[in-house]
């Protein structure tokens, strides 16, 4: 789920649970940077290293280590799905339970999963991080601490990075363009984005403490960013790092344009924020930065045909795979009439 960057240091509630009557005082300018400093930094951490695990992940030939490709057609359904699933909780936490508790998970999504973990491989590195994960998870499910539950989003979201893989740019752009117009719609139009970041208790955003400085680990006031802001224009970050090194030009000009494209949107959202005092859609700043910073470099090198031409096949699809065959034996019956001729 998508979330937009919220500024509680106004003496709104806390962005970790429901809204009281109670009001606290304004941060200090320090905290505040040091909230803001902090959000951007965990926000530029899993972008950066999922990126680089997308390639190994793509090359890759284990099979349960394989990426999840979108299509376009799953790029065009996403808002659509993401809107009935926000507006299903929102309902949740305003009708059913009064905003106390969260959903619980699909049982239909039980067996599946059974069934993968039992086959799966495990060796002392996975055993070592299962105990190392289990010790967080305990930890938030006492504690639901920030720091607890910032582990958990940065886990999160370095494997959705490296693992969600869009076929190609205009598929990105379908996912970013739609996901645009959910996330302005659902935070300006509505109070539903803003009153379940609030009320869902479960690591789906980044928060950092405005008041560390003033309560230590124990502050409460808290600076939040989701963790689709994070994600979305992380898959279609990392989808350009792959651009870069299919050129075969050993240079990585579309990553970097648009991580500094991330870096610049980010920070103008928290400005805007920051002036305005008011909750912004990230993906409001983030999508045409990130989209256009690539595509104005792409105009200027003349290579706009090569970046809306580059394809990714779904590793997973027998399909593709089927094509990548045939392509194989096609492009090795010609090689053999060649040297007959």
């Amino acid at each position: 789920m998508d979330s937009a960057l919220s500024d509680p240091h106004n003496g709104s509630a806390e962005a970790g649970g429901p809204t009281n009557s109670t009001t606290r005082p304004p941060s200090t300018p320090e905290g505040i940077a040091l909230a803001y400093g902090s959000l951007l930094l965990m926000a530029l951490l899993p972008i950066f290293f999922g990126a680089l695990r997308s390639v190994r992940c793509a090359r890759g030939k284990n099979a349960s280590d394989m990426p999840e490709t979108i299509t376009s057609r799953d790029a065009a359904r996403f808002p659509i799905i993401a809107s009935c699933t926000l507006l299903g909780l929102y309902l949740f936490f305003k009708g059913l339970t009064g905003g106390r508790g969260s959903p619980a998970s699909g049982s239909g999504l039980t067996w599946p999963l059974c069934s993968e973990i039992i086959n799966y491989e495990f060796d002392t590195k996975d055993l070592v991080c299962l105990g190392l994960s289990s010790i967080v998870g305990v930890w938030y499910l006492l504690r639901k601490h920030w720091i607890a539950n910032n582990l958990f989003g940065l886990a999160f979201s370095l494997n959705g990075v490296e693992l969600l893989h869009l076929n190609n740019v205009s598929t990105g752009c379908i996912l970013l363009g739609g996901l645009f117009i959910y996330d302005v719609f659902w935070v300006f139009g509505t109070n539903v984005m803003v009153t379940v970041a609030k009320s869902f208790e479960a690591p789906i955003k980044l928060v950092f403490p405005q008041d560390l400085l003033e309560k230590g680990l124990e502050a409460n006031n808290f600076a939040m960013l989701g963790l689709g802001d994070v994600v979305i224009p992380g898959i279609f970050i990392a989808l350009l790092l792959r651009f870069d090194i299919s050129l075969k030009k050993n240079t990585h000009t579309y990553f970097y344009t648009s991580f500094a494209a991330y870096i610049f949107g980010l920070g103008l959202t928290i400005f805007i924020m920051h002036i305005f005092k008011h909750a912004q859609p990230a993906l409001l700043y983030l999508v045409p930065a990130c989209i256009g910073f690539p595509v104005l470099v792409a105009l200027a090198k003349g290579e706009v045909t090569e970046m809306f031409s580059y394809e990714e096949s779904n590793p997973k699809d027998p399909a593709a795979v089927t094509e990548s065959k045939e392509g194989t034996e096609a492009s090795a019956s010609k090689g053999l009439e060649k040297k007959e001729k």
